[in-house]
C-alpha cells in the first residue's frame, strides 16, 4: 500500500472541516430534544434555529423555507411525492384530466431518475431531456415538452460526473411560464459556486451537509414560499409537520457549521480550486495522447475533471492509482457497483469504450499543487502500460 495518500473524489463524499469537526464534539453536549419547552430543550431549539439561519444565509434564503431532511435523496423523493400528491384524487389515484407530465434530463442523479421511473408506473408521463455533447440540457427540447399537462420538472444545478452547470434560471424562467413547479437539486452546486434562490427563481432546491464538508445523515430541502409540500415522513409536528422525527441536533449543527464556512468561501473556493483543476487538466493533456475532457469547458464546476483514457478500462485505472495512494473514481460513487458505462458519458454521446475509460476526479480543500504534480506524474505511466495490455483496438 502507498505510503502518500491523495483523496481526489470530493464529489463522492468530503472530509468534516475541522472546524465542523470541533463543533460537533462540543455540541455532543446539546442533547435536549429541540421540541422540548424546558431549558435543554431551548438550547437545543435555538441551536436548530441558527444552524437553519445558516443554510438560509448560503441559498440567500429566508430560514423558514428551510427544512432539514437525511439528505438530497430524502430531499428530491419529498419533492417527488409531493408531486405524486398533488396530480392524485381524493383515492390516491391518478387525475387523468389534470396536469400529469413531469420532465427531467437524461443526467439526473439516480434518485432523481428513479423517482421519475416510479411514478411513470403509476401513470404519469415522463420526458426524459436530452443534453449536448458538453452535457447541457437541449432547451429547444425542454421548449417542444412543456405543455398545458406539465406538473413539474427537475433540473440538476450541476452534473456530479462531468460538472457541467445548467442555465438554471434560464430553464426556470421556461417552466414557470407554463405554469409548472420547479426543482433543482444543487447538491454538487451549493458550496462550489454562488447559489441564490431569489435568482434562480426555483420552487425548490436540494442540497446535502456532505458535499460542504459537513456530516453524513443531514440535508435540507428549500421551499419557496406558497409552493406544496406533502411531508415523506408522517409524525409529529417537527419542521412545520412538513418532515415528522426528533431533531438530528449533532447532525443539523454540524450543516450550520459547514454552511456557515461555505457562504464565506465559495468565491475562493471558485478561484484556488479551479486553479488546480486547470493544473490538472494541463498537466494530463501535455502528458497522456488521446485523452478526452468530458464536460463544458467554462460552464463546470470549479473542481471537477471528468476524463477518458482511450484504450485503457476505469476500473484498472483506479485501481492502479489506488495502489499509487490516488482515490478517485469512475463516475458516481452512488453507481460505483454498477457494470454498465455512466448514464451521463452515454447521454453526452461519449460511447460505452470511452465511457468504461473514464475518471472522475473532483478535487477540493487540502489539496495542493505538489499533490496535483504527483497525480500528473504517476497517472501517464499506468495509461501507457493499461493500453499496452489492452485487446481494445
Amino acid at each position: 500500500m502507498a505510503e502518500r495518500r491523495i483523496y481526489i473524489d470530493y464529489n463522492a463524499t468530503t472530509p468534516l472541516k475541522e472546524a465542523v469537526k470541533a463543533g460537533m464534539i462540543r455540541d455532543l453536549d446539546v442533547y435536549g430534544n429541540a421540541s422540548s419547552m424546558h431549558s435543554s430543550g431551548r438550547l437545543a431549539h435555538a441551536r436548530v434555529e441558527a444552524a437553519r439561519r445558516a443554510v438560509g444565509e448560503l441559498l440567500g434564503a429566508s430560514p423558514e423555507n428551510i427544512i432539514f431532511t437525511s439528505g438530497g435523496s430524502e430531499s428530491n423523493n419529498t419533492v417527488f411525492q409531493t408531486m405524486r400528491r398533488l396530480a392524485s384524487g381524493p383515492d390516491g389515484r391518478l387525475v387523468s384530466q389534470g396536469r400529469t407530465e413531469i420532465i427531467t434530463t437524461s443526467i439526473e442523479h439516480p434518485c432523481v431518475l428513479n423517482s421519475a421511473a416510479f411514478l411513470q408506473t403509476l401513470g404519469f408521463t415522463v420526458h426524459f431531456l436530452p443534453v449536448d455533447p458538453y452535457g447541457k440540457v437541449r432547451l429547444d427540447a425542454l421548449k417542444a415538452a412543456l405543455n398545458e399537462r406539465t406538473l413539474f420538472v427537475s433540473v440538476m444545478m450541476a452534473n456530479n460526473e462531468i460538472g457541467t452547470i445548467q442555465d438554471i434560471r434560464e430553464i426556470t424562467a421556461l417552466v414557470k411560464a407554463a405554469g409548472a413547479w420547479m426543482h433543482t437539486d444543487a447538491v454538487q452546486a451549493v458550496g462550489k459556486i454562488p447559489v441564490n434562490v431569489a435568482e434562480l427563481g426555483v420552487d425548490y432546491l436540494t442540497l446535502s451537509a456532505h458535499k460542504i464538508y459537513g456530516p453524513k445523515g443531514i440535508g435540507a430541502l428549500y421551499i419557496r414560499k406558497g409552493a406544496p409540500l406533502f411531508p415523506l415522513i408522517h409524525g409529529g409536528h417537527q419542521e412545520d409537520s412538513l418532515r415528522a422525527g426528533t431533531y438530528n441536533n449533532i447532525g443539523i449543527l454540524g450543516l450550520g457549521t459547514a454552511a456557515e464556512l461555505a457562504a464565506g468561501e465559495v468565491h475562493r473556493y471558485g478561484t484556488e480550486i479551479a486553479a488546480l483543476r486547470e493544473q490538472l487538466r494541463d498537466g494530463l493533456l501535455a502528458r497522456v495522447p488521446n485523452i478526452t475532457i468530458n464536460g463544458h469547458p467554462q460552464e463546470v464546476l470549479p473542481n471537477t475533471l471528468n476524463v477518458s483514457f482511450p484504450g485503457a478500462e476505469g476500473e484498472s485505472i483506479l485501481l492502479s492509482m489506488d495502489l499509487k495512494g490516488i482515490e478517485a473514481s469512475t463516475g458516481s460513487a452512488c453507481a460505483s457497483g454498477s457494470l454498465e458505462p455512466s448514464h451521463v458519458l452515454m447521454a453526452i454521446g461519449a460511447g460505452p469504450e470511452r465511457a468504461h475509460g473514464s475518471i472522475r476526479f473532483s478535487l477540493g480543500w487540502g489539496l495542493t499543487a505538489e499533490d496535483i504534480e504527483y497525480i500528473i506524474e504517476t497517472v501517464p505511466p499506468i495509461i501507457e502500460r493499461l493500453r499496452a495490455m489492452s485487446t481494445i483496438v
